[in-house]
């Protein structure tokens, strides 16, 4: 199954295609930004001049421009002259640059408010060396440094408060925008969407066949909007077609730290990490090989029945299962850095992700369903992996119930939801805070039963 998994991270290229190397995409992308006629909001161009509290303030001004004109990132090109757009190439080296005792990216970051994603890269090209800085874009509050935002007007870089109309169209903007269709990636042909989507997997798990021909492949995603054609010609990946169907979420900037980490601990601690992986593959694509390989590092009892000895997982495979979906869905993706995570302890399995829960965490069973991300669950609704009816609390507890462990716990854990599972264990060893925990969930799993507690049932 490891081997399934590794295989969907990095497929192999068909005979006779070419998979552009990123040295091959930071070429066309300088190209492609030098033959723009003019510097615009989202891009800037500089020959040396690399001071740290400037490039700061450009990452502010960029990350704000992008989100005005909803372009799916912001750039900062040293090594192209402002006036003729003529490759020229530059001396700047942010990799080595230092602000007191501190690396340049992580001082930058420290600055920024809320911390966006942004990264530096070196191209050589036509025999010179170029540093472009990506900025991904605002998302629902604009991008402050040192406590001040920035925006490009025209092609100078602005205090945003010294702009009241481009403030408020900003905040409309971010209002109304949701992370689901926000751009991936932009300006792609054809074969670009389908070299980075996996659109076998869609039409699978959707029961459709697979066109014949890539417009009515394109067609058909984006009636899901997964991807959209741009008026200026060529297409856009959304975060929506790239977080579920992503071959390589790793081909997606910002998106790469979203992938779920999967890791296996020697004991109860942390402190002994026996396995460590990585899923870098859509969550839908890659959802039932992701599972099966869950449940292969799981505990396993073996049972004798009358004539055959069974081996019984020691975690119900259906509460596992819902688990890992709410933790895909529900998650914050405004909170950059980190992704959903599941580990597991030799007492325990943890599912986490960023973000505090829409409703009291004591209330997840009893509550009506609601969606941070509403596009992102419908779409897992339609391809069998959620129900989106408020009902995987339910299934966790009542799954446990019946394969007598202890109650299941969901707690806020500094900004992020945490949903334990824990190992078998004999009543007069749980701990009294263990027992009311099941007393109460019992209680809440018969009330929205429309059934009454018994000494019985409990």
């Amino acid at each position: 199954m490891q081997a399934e998994l590794l295989t969907a991270r990095a497929p192999a290229a068909e005979k006779g295609s070419h998979v552009i190397s990123d040295e091959e995409h930071g070429r066309s992308l300088v190209r492609e930004l030098a033959a723009l006629p003019r510097e615009t909001g989202w891009l800037e161009f500089k020959l040396n001049k690399a001071e740290p509290q400037e490039i700061g303030e450009y990452i502010s001004a960029l990350a704000n421009s992008a989100a005005l004109e909803r372009k799916g990132s912001g750039y900062l090109v040293w090594g192209v002259d402002d006036a003729t757009h003529a490759i020229v190439g530059t001396h700047v080296d942010p990799g080595s640059q230092r602000v007191g005792n501190e690396e340049l990216e992580s001082w930058l970051l420290r600055h920024l408010k809320p911390k966006i994603e942004f990264q530096f890269e070196t191209v050589n090209l036509d025999g010179y060396r170029l540093v472009v800085l990506k900025v991904s874009p605002a998302f629902r509050h604009p991008v402050q440094f040192s406590n001040m935002e920035y925006v490009r007007v025209g092609s100078y870089k602005k205090p945003l408060k010294d702009f009241q109309e481009k403030e408020r169209a900003l905040w409309r903007i971010l209002d109304v925008m949701p992370f689901e269709q926000m751009a991936a990636a932009e300006r792609l042909d054809a074969d670009d969407v389908t070299r980075l989507l996996d659109c076998p997997a869609y039409f699978s798990l959707m029961s459709r066949p697979v066109p014949d021909d890539s417009a009515a492949i394109l067609q058909l995603l984006e009636t899901d909007r997964l991807v959209r054609r741009e008026d200026a010609g060529g297409w856009t990946i959304t975060n929506l077609g790239a977080v579920l169907f992503a071959r390589r979420l790793s081909d997606f900037g910002r998106l790469r730290r979203k992938a779920l980490r999967v890791i296996a601990y020697h004991g109860p601690g942390r402190t002994d990490a026996q396995q460590e992986y990585e899923v870098d593959r859509g969550y839908a694509a890659g959802f039932e090989a992701l599972i099966a390989y869950i449940n292969g590092l799981l505990p396993r009892n073996e049972v004798m029945g009358q004539a055959l000895r069974k081996v019984l997982p020691v975690y119900p495979e259906l509460a596992v299962r819902e688990l890992v979906a709410n933790a895909l869905i529900h998650q914050d993706f405004a909170v950059e850095g980190s992704g959903p995570m599941v580990e597991i302890f030799s007492n325990r399995v943890e599912v986490s992700n960023p973000g505090a829960p829409l409703m009291d965490a004591e209330r997840l069973l009893d509550h009506v369903p609601r969606s941070r991300n509403e596009a992102l669950a419908s779409l897992m609704r339609r391809v069998g992996i959620c129900e989106e009816r408020g009902s995987g609390v339910d299934k966790v507890v009542a799954e446990t119930e019946r394969h007598q462990l202890p109650a299941p716990a969901f707690e806020l854990v500094g900004g992020f939801t945490r949903s334990s599972l824990f190992a078998p264990v004999a009543l007069g060893n749980m701990y009294k805070v263990d027992r009311n925990r099941a007393v109460y969930l019992h209680a809440c799993l018969r009330y929205v039963q429309r059934d009454s507690v018994t000494n019985a049932s409990l």
